[in-house]
């Protein structure tokens, strides 16, 4: 019977080692799986690669996984926001990498990792520095540069609902980078807010198949 539910925080972040590429769901606050974050800072894996849309805010959640000294490089599309004080600190004292990737091109590079595409061209960011010494093509008269598919070994994912079989659905924009996330990772792990009986969720909401889900756990449910 596959069932990919977990029991607890613990065994859903059994086995992820150090120097992992962790790729990091959510749009600033938006679909960002916290709990499995401040799971992840419990767990220990340290000298991490981290892909997210941004280097996270205050000193909670990536931030603080930041702060504490567990992250090596980040990739990312927007470093600097409002609260990102603990990038600010640990960039400017050399203590952490950047690789800024336009929007578009990261989500891209990871929809690729999931399709098994390994690169693949694009005119973003021809002739700029973000593209500086990578190959280039001219496509129908536009010069176009060679990014390579971004894999990740985890992928933490936030989503609204879930069945047993690891089926997702998301709730409006908190979808954005989680899908091509939960494709692009050797280990898929999701927090929701509810788990669905098998066969209850409509085909058509499903934007996660369960195939590339590996272990599911519920959040707790916050009194109204």
């Amino acid at each position: 019977m596959i069932n990919k539910i977990v029991r607890d925080m613990a065994e859903a972040m059994q086995g992820i080692p150090d120097g992992a590429t962790v790729l990091v769901g959510g749009f600033g606050s938006v679909g960002q799986p916290d709990t499995l974050i401040d799971a992840l800072i419990e767990q220990g894996a340290s000298d991490l690669t981290v892909v997210a849309n941004n280097a996270g805010t205050g000193r909670v959640g990536l931030a603080r996984l930041m702060e504490l000294g567990r992250v090596r490089k980040i990739i990312c599309s927007f470093p600097r926001s409002a609260g990102s004080v603990v990038f600010e600190e640990l960039y400017k004292a050399g203590r952490l990498e950047l690789e800024i990737v336009p929007q578009g091109t990261l989500a891209e590079r990871m929809r690729a990792a999931g399709a098994g595409v390994p690169a693949f061209y694009t005119p973003t960011g021809y002739g700029t520095l973000l593209t500086e010494g990578k190959p280039t093509a001219e496509f129908c008269g536009k010069m176009c540069v060679l990014e390579q598919a971004l894999p990740g070994d985890v992928a933490l994912v936030q989503a609204h609902m879930a069945d047993r079989w690891g089926n997702l659905t998301y709730r409006r924009s908190a979808r954005n980078f989680n899908p091509v996330m939960a494709m692009a990772a050797k280990l898929t792990i999701v927090e929701v807010d509810e788990i669905a009986p098998l066969g209850t969720l409509d085909p058509e909401a499903v934007a996660t198949p369960g195939i590339f889900v590996d272990r599911v756990i519920q959040l707790p449910r916050t009194a109204a």
